[in-house]
């Protein structure tokens, strides 16, 4: 088969969420599978990418919606048997009845909270989700809460939605792990609590700061490290004792998990969240919001606790830091739960899908 696959958001250098994802899972499948040729959509090339017989790096240089008319444009000259869609629904929602398109949907946030999320990106996703999702051969979701919430939203819209879907969830990358002491360098001078995210009102890092506020005077050497790339409509309320580091390398952020004292990840909502289980690999105590994916995902590995209520954020923060059993008991569950989520696994069942696709 040859698949052409929107890669765009897996080349970039400050990659979030969906970027690992894509990035992460075609390189496992491009690990196993030698018999699909494979044609890589892209507006950049990723330098540590390894190369592969059956991958072609195509170089599309345009921005916005001109890209994804360039991409269909050469899909159509192309003519793959499938073509991959892991971040965006443009294109999908575009192209043709004879181009073959498997979509991923990672989350629903544009349709359920929308004024927690960048209008644009709502306006886009309301303009081409539910073509997308028609014309789609089969759509990918990336856990169980996300694809409820799917089912829930268009399953009275879209003939057969149900039957298409096919759950395929994300992971921590293994370069997340515990350190030994020998290869453990905390990052800062200090003792601190962590929050991972991109900086926008949906990762609900006001409520975080308000919760730190809450223990600030009983831990007075204890501070706030919050990282993650400007989002949008987020006001930075820095201090002394709060720190914003903004966007981290994976190598440095391995440093971050391994050293704080506690991980607190409060997002209202989430299509999976992948840093409560990169800090879970790493050996940290987790604290998360009990909505959307966080039960799935972190299972008994984290405590789960109600992401509005500021009070129960911090009497968590700090049951974790005054209690070494409970502690323990966390982290010993997490590596446990992280065990349930690989790439190499879900690129199996990735594979596994295209050929059902072509059958």
């Amino acid at each position: 088969m040859k698949i052409g696959v929107d890669f765009r958001e897996a080349s970039k250098e400050d990659k979030t969420g969906k970027g690992w994802f894509a990035y992460n899972l075609m390189k496992s499948v491009f690990e196993q599978d030698e018999q699909n040729q494979y044609i890589l959509y892209t507006d950049s090339i990723p330098a540590d990418f390894q190369n592969h017989k059956n991958v072609e790096f195509r170089l599309i240089k345009s921005k916005s919606v001109f890209w994804h008319l360039k991409v269909l444009r050469d899909l159509k000259l192309e003519k793959p048997d499938l073509f991959l869609a892991l971040t965006s629904f443009i294109i999908p929602a575009l192209a043709p009845k004879k181009i073959k398109t498997v979509i991923v949907v990672h989350d629903l946030v544009a349709f359920l909270f929308p004024i927690k999320h960048n209008r644009k990106a709502v306006l886009i996703e309301k303009l081409t989700l539910k073509k997308a999702l028609k014309k789609s051969l089969k759509i990918i979701t990336i856990s169980k809460s996300t694809e409820s919430d799917l089912i829930k939203l268009f399953e009275k819209k879209i003939a057969n939605l149900s039957k298409k879907i096919t759950i395929i969830p994300c992971a921590a990358s293994e370069n997340f792990k515990k350190l030994s002491s020998s290869e453990q360098k905390n990052p800062e001078n200090f003792k601190y609590i962590l929050g991972v995210g991109t900086l926008e009102p949906r990762k609900n890092f006001e409520k975080l700061i308000e919760a730190f506020n809450l223990i600030s005077k009983t831990f007075d050497s204890l501070r706030l490290v919050i990282i993650g790339g400007k989002g949008w409509s987020f006001k930075k309320h820095e201090s002394d004792r709060i720190i914003f580091k903004g966007y981290v390398a994976e190598k440095d952020l391995i440093h971050y998990y391994n050293s704080a004292e506690a991980f607190v990840f409060p997002s209202l909502y989430e299509g999976f969240g992948i840093p409560p289980l990169e800090a879970i690999q790493c050996g940290c105590p987790v604290i998360a919001s009990n909505v959307s994916s966080m039960p799935e995902v972190i299972g008994s590995a984290g405590l789960l606790v109600n992401p509005n209520d500021a009070q129960a954020l911090a009497e968590a923060i700090k049951s974790v830091l005054t209690n070494q059993d409970l502690r323990s008991r966390l982290v010993a569950q997490g590596l446990v739960q992280s065990q349930k989520f690989s790439y190499e696994s879900s690129a199996q069942k990735l594979i596994k899908l295209f050929k059902e696709s072509h059958e």
